[in-house]
């Protein structure tokens, strides 16, 4: 059973949220927080194993919630609601370790996907938004943290092969059907290539992908 934290400062979404949540068997809404101000403590009572982040929230807003929930637990991790138009803030919450983000307004079918994805430890990088997202925020991140091309060398060609399609938003399986290896080969690759580069998860390695221009925003 997955453990869902819901953190909104609207009512109302969080109601919505839980009732789609409540619908599906595999999982449960431990608790819910209005505030990032509330969300260590209610990390901490309720042993989340994802937490469902808005990003914008007066006080305490997502990004600083993300740092906090990052920092002081292992266990959870977060998933990142945003608008449309992509909250300024994002970019930066990724960097801060939270495993992906989902639109506000996308079916219910796809928040459970998105919700059980990150539970097993995958992140969510829809490569359409990542495009947006990126164009938007390299080289203008508040907390930059350089990266260069040379960082790659270290990879082999065919670790570089990988970390493109991840970049380009494909999963394991597709990868291992456009490069004609098993599934597993591919996980051996992402877990090697994230060591060498020392990267929390999939996320970091498509915003290192592209600060390294092994992708370009155009060419997704």
């Amino acid at each position: 059973m997955i453990r869902v934290l819901l953190v909104d400062d609207q009512a109302l979404l969080r109601a919505g949220l839980r009732m789609i949540l409540d619908n599906a068997e595999d999982m449960v809404v431990v608790g819910e927080a209005a505030d990032g101000a509330e969300v260590v403590a209610t990390v901490a009572e309720s042993a989340p194993d994802v937490v469902l982040m808005d990003i914008r929230m007066p006080d305490v807003d997502g990004l600083e919630a993300t740092r906090l929930v990052r920092d002081r637990f292992d266990g959870p991790r977060v998933l990142i609601l945003t608008t449309f138009d992509l909250d300024e803030y994002v970019y930066a919450a990724l960097r801060a370790g939270a495993s992906g983000f989902i639109l506000k307004d996308t079916l219910a079918a796809d928040l459970l996907s998105a919700i059980r994805a990150v539970a097993r430890g995958d992140a969510i990088v829809a490569p359409a938004v990542t495009k947006r997202l990126i164009e938007r925020h390299i080289g203008t991140s508040a907390d930059p943290l350089p990266r260069s091309e040379h960082e790659l060398r270290m990879l082999t060609r065919r670790e570089l092969e990988v970390l493109e399609l991840v970049a380009r938003g494909l999963s394991n399986a597709e990868i291992a059907g456009r490069l004609f290896l098993t599934e597993g080969t591919v996980k051996g690759h992402v877990s090697r290539i994230l060591a060498k580069l020392a990267l929390r998860d999939r996320v970091q390695a498509v915003v290192l992908a592209y600060e390294c221009g092994l992708v370009r925003a155009g060419n997704v």
